[in-house]
């Protein structure tokens, strides 16, 4: 090569600027985790937390952080529900006028002061089994149904009260803490299968109303997703449980006996409407839930599907467990019953004496004049039972919208990060 062509080479590679191999890339994405003063402390920690396990977020392993979750959790939805407020501000004007007006008209002497305090007395157990009824719809948290702990009992001690007395001239509801048998027996008021499922209907029916109620959040749960078109989030279960059954309707021959029981209510409901959510909701059915929503997925309207869920749990099937207890709580069916317990071999006398030793003492409780509460040991169990499940459905309320919080948080952390 010559020397003057040499001389130029070199020349153009001094004057080229040196090439970075490393990529320009890496520094920025450091720049963005760091600004608005975050360290790296704070970017590990927020990678450490999105590690943990949701279902590890109870009161009984992190107190703590579960009730401050809680806490936070409480206030978003605080927000959320003054917010959807303000939007029917109309209404919430006149409910509230509605509301406090009878209440004012409480502190206020007059002769319609005994007319509202017998209307605050029925409102009040109305809506006392009103709401038993929403809590069975989500059984305590653990599957467990306020019917076999309240309304049970109370039909039970209503029915023996009935054939113990012979009438049902009782102080209408809501009773004192004892039912007491009258001095005389009203002719209209005769122990009888028909009185006694007319002396305990308002109980019944409001406790249905509430179960009704309460299967309205999986209808406008699947309804809202069906209408935003995006899959189901992690925690709507039950969604995606639909949404696989839907799928495996395709291969009937990998279902289950389960599988095809929710795929006949699914159809039942969808094909028939008002008339198959009534057979449904007629009958003590653990499937219930798929009907709401199969309802809501297929957008069927809201009156069809409260209206049938309304009458058939209020009305039909509440008729059909009234009736049920009724008759199983017989006193001759009783006294039959404990013959044929007192006959089993070894163990038969050892049963009858404690169930006989109860019956008697209820029927000397329901002749006493006074409230002689005594020491029974099976109340004060039950009452501890009853008391349990609170406790437990209350902890378990605020797992639930603790961890609720957690992967609202957890979503937006990572949404963030994608960034």
């Amino acid at each position: 090569m010559p020397i003057k062509d040499r001389t130029a080479t070199t020349m153009v590679s001094r004057n080229r600027p040196p090439t970075d191999s490393r990529p320009k890339s890496r520094p920025k994405k450091i720049d963005k985790v760091l600004q608005n003063g975050q360290s790296n402390s704070k970017f590990k920690q927020l990678k450490k937390s999105t590690k943990m396990d949701v279902h590890s977020l109870v009161v009984w392993k992190h107190p703590i952080l579960t009730l401050d979750y809680f806490c936070k959790e409480v206030v978003c939805l605080s927000k959320s529900f003054v917010k959807k407020l303000i939007c029917y501000k109309l209404y919430v004007l006149l409910a509230l006028l509605v509301i406090s007006t009878p209440i004012i008209l409480l502190y206020i002497e007059g002769p319609h002061l005994p007319i509202l305090i017998w209307a605050k007395s029925k409102v009040v157990w109305c809506l006392y089994w009103l709401g038993l009824g929403v809590l069975s719809s989500v059984g305590f948290g653990t599957g467990l149904h306020t019917f076999l702990l309240y309304l049970g009992p109370h039909i039970t001690s209503v029915t023996l009260a009935a054939y113990e007395c012979g009438g049902l001239n009782f102080p209408e509801p809501p009773y004192p803490e004892q039912i007491i048998c009258p001095d005389e027996v009203d002719s209209a008021w005769i122990a009888s299968l028909w009185n006694i499922m007319l002396k305990v209907r308002v109980e019944a029916m409001m406790w249905g109303a509430g179960t009704a109620l309460g299967e309205l959040p999986p209808y406008f749960m699947a309804r809202a997703a069906r209408l935003s078109g995006r899959p189901p989030d992690e925690d709507k279960e039950d969604l995606i449980e639909f949404e696989e059954l839907l799928k495996k309707e395709k291969h009937p021959e990998t279902m289950t006996l389960v599988d095809k029981s929710k795929l006949f209510v699914e159809r039942l409901v969808k094909k028939v409407g008002f008339f198959g959510i009534l057979a449904c909701a007629s009958i003590p059915n653990p499937l219930f839930d798929l009907a709401g929503i199969t309802c809501g997925h297929f957008l069927i309207p809201f009156w069809t599907f409260f209206g049938a869920t309304l009458l058939g749990k209020a009305a039909i099937k509440m008729s059909i467990q009234v009736l049920f207890v009724v008759v199983a709580f017989n006193e001759t069916l009783i006294a039959s019953v404990l013959d044929i317990v007192g006959k089993i071999p070894g163990v038969g006398k050892k049963l009858q004496a404690p169930i006989t030793t109860f019956l008697e003492n209820q029927k000397q409780r329901l002749h006493a004049k006074k409230d002689s509460k005594g020491t029974n040991i099976a109340v004060k169990l039950f009452d501890l039972f009853v008391l349990s499940m609170v406790l437990y459905f209350i902890v378990s309320l605020i797992n639930s919208m603790a961890q609720n919080y957690y992967k609202r948080n957890h979503k937006t952390s990572k949404k963030r990060l994608s960034d």
